[in-house]
């Protein structure tokens, strides 16, 4: 990388760095309860909006893991989120009706709230529907992995999104609240992934799976990015440069050997594709608060009006963390 290109990623982190405290001021606290972190506690950051449903289980699961507490943007639910949300002791957070598209799709907020909080923690960024799976998860807390990850000088631990999906048509099981979401969207693809690397930044760029199958299949470079970096050693010089897909300082990003090796990674199982989906989309198409004028959003809705089955006869039924490395699609490294 050029003397100049270093020179102007420094400007862009700085820039980054004061419009996050800038679009701060738009967070008003509902329940600050930071007072109650601790060295060694390993900090979840998320922002959500009307997702009710899902917040049982997503924090049983990341409790589970050994999360020691969640900072939370709300950005204006109605649907009772918040009040659930203000109740949760190991909970701090924050609430806005400012745009979501203009702090970044949510990042200004979180990488304010990443600088102030997080500086020398383990922070787990991550969306309500994204669970974090990595090598050795079912025997291994969370805290196995980060310590791993600091006596190896790792800062930063990638995870491809992995979109999980039913067989049948997405309404034909409805999700309840509590439910682990995996007894319903139960398969994934296997291939159908490309992948390039992203020179200037350094992250490796994938894309693919379901979404690039069935709702982008006709322009499939359009498809989302399935690459993330979620689980970082934070400092308060670091920012999230495009959603958690990649950061600043460029080293952070550097996640995948160049050598012929390989690195650890995990997976993010996503359950996006429940019976809440279309409701959903159809929300968040009429918002247009997402990236490129919610092209995204504007796909799955000219999709979905076909009440498509994402299953295929390549669909792989999900099992544990040990099948998705036989695949290909994370990898224990040197963790042994």
């Amino acid at each position: 990388m050029g003397v100049l290109t270093a020179y102007g990623l420094r400007l862009q982190r700085k820039r980054w760095r004061i419009r996050a405290r800038l679009k701060a001021r738009a967070l008003e606290p509902v329940a600050d309860r930071t007072a109650a972190i601790r060295p060694g506690m390993i900090l979840l950051f998320s922002t959500l909006r009307n997702e009710r449903i899902r917040l049982p289980w997503f924090f049983r699961y990341y409790r589970g893991l050994g999360i020691g507490h969640f900072l939370i943007v709300d950005n204006d639910s109605d649907d009772g989120s918040r009040e659930w949300l203000a109740d949760q002791a190991d909970v701090s957070l924050w609430t806005t009706s400012a745009s979501y598209k203009r702090a970044r799709f949510g990042a200004d907020w979180l990488n304010a709230l990443a600088m102030r909080h997080g500086h020398g923690h383990w922070c787990l960024t991550v969306d309500v529907d994204e669970f974090l799976i990595y090598p050795f998860c079912d025997t291994r807390p969370l805290p196995a992995l980060t310590d791993w990850l600091d006596a190896s000088s790792i800062r930063s631990f990638p995870a491809m999104l992995l979109d999980m999906y039913p067989r049948g048509p997405l309404d034909a099981r409805p999700y309840r609240e509590g439910q682990d979401p995996f007894e319903i969207a139960e398969f994934f693809d296997s291939g159908n992934y490309t992948y390039r690397r992203n020179w200037k930044m350094g992250n490796l760029w994938i894309q693919g799976g379901p979404r690039a199958r069935v709702f982008f299949r006709d322009n499939p470079e359009r498809a989302p990015a399935l690459n993330k970096i979620p689980l970082v050693r934070w400092d308060r010089s670091f920012v999230y440069a495009s959603s958690t897909h990649m950061l600043l300082p460029r080293g952070l990003n550097l996640v995948f050997d160049e050598w012929g090796g390989e690195k650890a990674s995990g997976i993010l199982l996503h359950a996006k594709f429940l019976h809440t989906f279309s409701a959903k989309a159809a929300e968040e198409l009429e918002r247009r608060q997402h990236y490129a004028a919610s092209h995204e959003y504007r796909a799955y809705a000219a999709g979905l009006k076909d009440n498509p089955d994402l299953w295929c006869k390549w669909s792989e039924k999900y099992i544990n963390w040990r099948q998705l490395e036989i695949l290909g699609l994370m990898s224990k490294g040197n963790w042994a």
